[in-house]
């Protein structure tokens, strides 16, 4: 799992968020207890319903199975650790086998990317925000009964390893005796089955953990404990021009120490290091959820949207909201439309020095480059007036995430395609077809029927003679193969996946802003005209912003002042004396 620019970005936050978002999100760090009867500690704000199952959600709890996970073994082993073995009487392809990197982009140089012309890169980096809100499966541990195990080394399955082979006609990698390393994520206790379940570190809601944190001792490390006001904790060494910065992680082993040990700067604490936007977060916890549903999903579904997230009618406490494996891996089609490049651009949008272009895997960890290069502003117009790369079948991923993923930190630069589908098998996800199934989508069995579903006989040919039947084609590749729908961003299973997905945190979180007793009619109405552009605006030196910021804009005429961008209206929230 990672993500456009890791650690390039920082996070500034200045005020404290609601009190009711950080209850929410201590609560779901708990573990499950048992209602034996109503007590007024059972009860959401102002009579909500009675919380049955107060762990769905929780971190630190297993992800959702929508469907029975598949093993080789039936109960923990990946498929396709056993060579030859056969799965629907063929034998699955290596992650990195030559035919997967040609489909997924070899050959189609960082400078042959083909733009969007409809979405923004900014479109792209808030579905990495979001997801780094949802989910984070972490690593196992690679101490097992005081015995180190060296997954960076390894080049055989010895638990938690399971690394990714190289084969021998691997257009990169020539050492024989080289493979990538790759660690399984933790599992977690299922009694139930008694088969492997991935823990999701993070609470499923979408209530900006990633800034807060889903934990006690992580939520009080990243706030300022010198008073009692809430107020996150800042950076104590460095300001982005007078703006609040995260501060550093305490680890002298810090990754983003290796990108640059003459700077000395270590990554920023902030569950992951990841490229977000500096932001003040008093009631924009709330205000990011509206963005999300109205501005963002809509242009990622298309218009299945309506289709897959239907209009609100109230919480539902038989919804099980909790991340759902499949989603872990469904919701990386963003990856598709990262740059090869990260740009910066100065308060006249043009660029900034001699390096204002980086190659991404330069950026990778590189917390050092916040610090010392201009800050965030310069980055978030690169955002806002660079397009999104455009999906395309024959160029899934840029080389720069395909073949020098992490090279500054890593034995080797990693390939980001292989590592998904190689997660994808760890985590014991049914193949494409049952997938279709699920959804109600056709399940092609044979050439012609594969062609039909990819509008793509070549492509679709190049899959059966890798898989041998689409019941065997690894969940993200073949999900991220299919043509987008109408007006979307991704394709039929994709858009039924992740529409599932964000209904179900919907209409089973109970402090969701729409659900009568959470806010006032007044209250909802005042979030509802919250937008992007505003936040922007309040929190960075941006003076000029686009309206519509996930759509393509130019610089200056689809941009306006500040001052035409509409605040929220704070007097709902005003305490009237008697």
């Amino acid at each position: 799992d990672t993500t456009a620019t890791e650690g390039v970005f920082s996070i500034a936050v200045v005020n404290p968020p609601p009190q009711e978002a950080v209850a929410k999100s201590m609560e779901f760090s708990k573990a499950p207890k048992p209602v034996t009867h109503p007590t007024p500690c059972d009860w959401g704000p102002r009579g909500a319903r009675l919380r049955k199952h107060s762990y769905l959600g929780a971190s630190n709890h297993g992800y959702a199975r929508w469907l029975p996970a598949e093993y080789e073994d039936g109960v923990s082993l990946p498929k396709g650790l056993t060579e030859g073995k056969l799965y629907n009487g063929f034998p699955l392809p290596l992650v990195r086998n030559c035919e997967i990197i040609w489909i997924v982009g070899w050959g189609r140089t960082n400078e042959n990317v083909t733009q969007d012309q409809e979405r923004s890169l900014i479109f792209m980096q808030w579905g990495q925000w979001v997801d780094h809100d949802l989910d984070l499966a972490p690593f196992t541990t690679t101490k097992i009964d005081n015995k180190e195990v060296h997954c960076e080394t390894s080049c055989t399955f010895e638990p938690p390893c399971f690394p990714i082979q190289i084969p021998p006609d691997d257009p990169r990698i020539k050492d024989p005796n080289t493979c990538m390393p790759f660690v399984r994520t933790a599992p977690v206790c299922n009694a139930r089955t008694f088969t492997r379940e991935q823990i999701n570190a993070i609470t499923s809601f979408l209530d900006a953990s990633m800034v807060y944190g889903s934990e006690v001792p992580l939520a009080k490390s990243i706030r300022n404990q010198t008073n009692q006001l809430g107020l996150m904790a800042l950076n104590q060494n460095f300001t982005d021009a007078g703006l609040g910065l995260l501060p550093f992680e305490n680890k002298s082993q810090s990754l983003c120490l290796f990108t640059n040990k003459a700077m000395n700067i270590p990554c920023f604490k902030a569950g992951k290091s990841s490229p977000v936007i500096a932001l003040s977060w008093s009631l924009f916890i709330r205000a990011w959820i509206v963005v999300t549903y109205r501005d963002y999903l809509p242009l990622l579904l298309g218009d299945e949207t309506e289709k897959e997230i239907p209009c609100y009618t109230g919480y539902d406490e038989s919804e099980d909201p909790t991340v759902a494996n499949v989603f872990s891996l469904a919701f990386r089609f963003g990856h598709s439309s990262i740059q090869p490049f990260v740009n910066r651009l100065d308060e006249h949008f043009q660029p900034l020095g001699p390096h204002s272009q980086v190659p991404l895997h330069l950026t990778f960890c590189a917390s050092w480059r916040v610090v010392m290069e201009g800050g965030i502003d310069p980055l978030l117009r690169g955002l806002l007036v660079d397009h999104a790369k455009l999906m395309k079948q024959n160029q899934m991923v840029v080389e720069e995430l395909q073949e020098r993923l992490f090279e500054q930190v890593e034995i080797i630069g990693l390939d980001l395609a292989a590592l998904n589908l190689q997660r994808g098998r760890d985590h014991g996800l049914p193949g494409y077809n049952a997938w279709r199934q699920f959804c109600g989508l056709s399940q092609p069995r044979n050439l012609a029927e594969l062609s039909e579903v990819l509008r793509n006989p070549e492509l679709a040919r190049k899959f059966m003679d890798l898989y041998g039947t689409p019941d065997n084609i690894d969940i993200w590749i073949g999900a991220m193969a299919e043509p987008f729908v109408p007006n979307g961003r991704v394709g039929p299973l994709l858009a039924c996946i992740i529409g599932s997905q964000f209904r179900k945190l919907r209409d089973g979180d109970r402090f969701w802003w729409e659900n009568p007793g959470v806010f006032t009619p007044q209250q909802r109405q005042a979030l509802s005209s919250s937008s992007l552009p505003r936040v922007l605006c309040d929190n960075t030196r941006i003076r000029e912003v686009p309206r519509d910021v996930f759509k393509v804009n130019r610089y200056p005429e689809d941009f306006v002042n500040c001052r035409m961008i509409d605040s929220i209206d704070l007097s709902p929230w005003r305490q009237r004396s008697n």
